[in-house]
């Protein structure tokens, strides 16, 4: 059985050019051999594999493949179509139009997330984007053990040293069931601590803004929390009458719209943050993953779900007008 290893491209391509030329001579101007060159290096391909691979044509006086060769001459062919791919791939990849992307995505972030990825694919369709989501910390684990190129979250952290842009607004808001008893009115944040707390893990970056929140404005006072593992758990509890909730409004969107939950109006709220695009400064992004940076950046926040004009208020309805 013939070596794989010893077979060669110089071999295939000489017995390709005189295929092609139909002599020795024409092959190996083509190449820019000398005529033992080419010989030889069919000599050597006949010897690995154990075949005549040329014979005499009695019509021209020059060569011609034998039947044998026609396979291994089908089996070049296919080596110089692969490399070929090969090559445009690696220039495409170079060029930033092909290659892969991994995106880190904060749990809250999941309720656009598939609007951005759809904006990326249609600008480029031959960009493979992966999206990694998890929690603030396990995304920031995901950044240090560079398995995402970059990450998208609502708040960039102290340390390590991070390059973070802002990418669009991020309202955050306390919802409750429409029929809750300080809905539709003003209300203090000594009557919000007369009702349960709903919120996420400690870590997580919406429930390090609702403890600010809260103890900024309570003056001391404990209020009651109930630790839930999700936004869609938190959600559902709270239209099943359990608590009120902070959290990002972007992942109550279209229960805002279709009336299932509210927004109260409490002192400061909506508090409006900013969604950041988070990478990491000393790694090389390749050229496909600055490509979607860039494209990222250029979409100015309108992949992001706009909620109902009456949960902003005057004072922010145009900050929700730019989001759009």
């Amino acid at each position: 059985m013939a070596s794989l290893d010893a077979i060669t491209l110089r071999q295939l391509r000489a017995l390709t050019a005189v295929a092609r030329t139909g002599s020795l001579t024409a092959a190996a101007e083509q190449l820019g051999l000398t005529v033992p060159a080419v010989h030889a290096q069919i000599r050597n391909l006949e010897g690995v594999l154990g075949l005549t691979l040329l014979q005499r044509n009695s019509a021209t006086g020059g060569s011609q493949p034998t039947r044998d060769a026609e396979t291994v001459l089908e089996a070049a062919r296919r080596v110089d179509i692969t490399l070929e791919r090969c090559v445009q791939q690696i220039a495409a990849i170079k060029a930033g139009h092909a290659g892969r992307v991994t995106i880190g995505m904060v749990s809250t972030a999941k309720y656009f997330a598939p609007f951005l990825v759809r904006r990326i694919k249609e600008l480029c369709p031959d960009i493979e984007i992966v999206l990694r989501e998890g929690n603030r910390a396990s995304i920031l684990l995901d950044m240090e053990r560079r398995a995402v190129d970059f990450a998208v979250m609502g708040r960039p952290p102290r340390q390590p040293s991070v390059a973070a842009t802002p990418i669009g607004p991020h309202p955050h808001g306390l919802i409750a069931p429409p029929d809750h008893p300080l809905a539709g009115r003003k209300v203090t944040v000594e009557e919000l601590l007369d009702h349960p707390m709903l919120s996420r893990e400690e870590g997580s970056g919406t429930r390090i803004l609702m403890t600010s929140y809260l103890e900024s404005h309570a003056e001391g006072r404990m209020f009651d929390l109930t630790i839930m593992g999700s936004n869609e758990t938190i959600k559902q509890a709270v239209m099943a009458g359990l608590g009120l909730a902070f959290l990002s409004l972007h992942t109550v969107t279209e229960e805002l719209h279709s009336k299932r939950l509210v927004t109260l109006d409490a002192p400061d709220l909506p508090m409006v943050r900013q969604w950041y695009l988070v990478h990491d400064p000393e790694i090389d992004l390749s050229p496909a993953a600055q490509k979607i940076l860039k494209l990222i950046l250029r979409f100015q926040g309108a992949f992001l779900p706009v909620p109902p004009d009456s949960v902003w208020g005057s004072a922010r309805r145009d900050v929700a007008k730019r989001a759009r």
